[in-house]
């Protein structure tokens, strides 16, 4: 009784009793071969990726996150290497095989290879890190995963002032909206990319106050002075080596940490503006709780919020018929 499958060194392979077109012992051995050299990779690359997630802390993201985009960068160099060894043995092969896969792939798969060009720059440029805070591609939130073609962002919403942006959400804050948004690395060419936390991991941010003309806007303004510094006060603390490592290095103009007001006159009202920094992330939790501070002070005070009033200067004449 013959074996299901057979081979020879003059024939090529047999599988019950019919011979494969285009198969032959040598080729089933390379196929063997590139079988095992994926599955060792594969191996490989997952038990790293159990050991640098089993790390736990801030800094050690960062570290699980570079450690996973060596580990893929070394394992597909090795896999491309390992694949040619194997099945191109002969230099001529070699050179007509990478001709015709070169000139399909950059015909059919042009976008691919942008992005596959885009994640090298993203790496070698740092435009961003897993944890920053950025917008690419019309997707603003922050960066929780990328890869050879792809870059996955967990989007958060917008203030009132960019609700008209596209796209529009839902959420009137910088707060996450559950959704996790793939964004193709080719965007980079395309559009710029805004990293919030990239240098600098702080942002400045205002809160508006209009008072009417006869309030006390000196009790007002130390009223919002007092606030923000005690709200920012840690914030100030951190701030200002990183904003002096930040204007040494990009020889920026150094700009005031502490708080500050701004006063305004309009029509209606005098409008004054609190300027403060702040962590690039919890900005609505921290202005929650100023605004809250600040309109119990100001109620304290007997100080409302203006808001906009009308002058009638006449009327045209009125006739009024009564009828029993």
């Amino acid at each position: 009784m013959s074996a299901p499958i057979a081979a020879g060194v003059d024939r090529g392979v047999e599988l019950f009793g019919v011979r494969l077109l285009g198969v032959d012992e040598q080729n089933l051995r390379k196929l063997l071969f590139t079988v095992g050299l994926f599955v060792a990779l594969y191996a490989v690359t997952k038990l790293l990726g159990v050991v640098t997630r089993a790390v736990r802390g801030h800094a050690a993201r960062r570290v699980a996150f570079w450690t996973g985009q060596g580990t893929s960068l070394v394992m597909f160099l090795v896999g491309v290497v390992g694949f040619v060894s194997i099945w191109f043995d002969n230099p001529v092969r070699l050179a007509t095989g990478v001709g015709l896969i070169g000139a399909g792939l950059a015909f059919a798969l042009q976008k691919v290879i942008t992005s596959f060009a885009g994640y090298f720059v993203i790496l070698r440029g740092k435009t961003f890190n897993i944890g920053d805070r950025i917008t690419m591609g019309g997707v603003r939130g922050d960066v929780i995963a990328l890869s050879f073609l792809q870059t996955s962002i967990m989007e958060m919403g917008e203030p009132p002032s960019m609700q008209d942006a596209d796209p529009s959400i839902w959420i009137r804050s910088r707060q996450y909206t559950g959704h996790i948004v793939t964004v193709s690395n080719a965007q980079i060419f395309e559009e710029p990319v805004y990293n919030y936390t990239r240098e600098f991991p702080y942002i400045w941010e205002e809160i508006v106050l209009p008072i009417a003309f006869r309030d006390d806007r000196a009790l007002v303004e130390t009223i919002l002075l007092e606030v923000a510094s005690k709200e920012t006060v840690a914030i100030d603390e951190l701030g200002e080596p990183a904003l002096a490592a930040l204007t040494e290095r990009f020889a920026m103009r150094r700009t005031e940490v502490a708080p500050r007001v701004y006063l305004r006159i309009t029509d209606n009202w005098i409008e004054l503006t609190v300027r403060f920094l702040c962590k690039d992330h919890d900005i609505r939790g921290l202005k929650d709780r100023m605004s809250r501070e600040i309109m119990a002070r100001l109620d304290a005070a007997n100080i409302g919020i203006a808001s906009g009033t009308y002058e009638l200067a006449g009327l045209p004449p009125v006739r009024v018929r009564l009828e029993s």
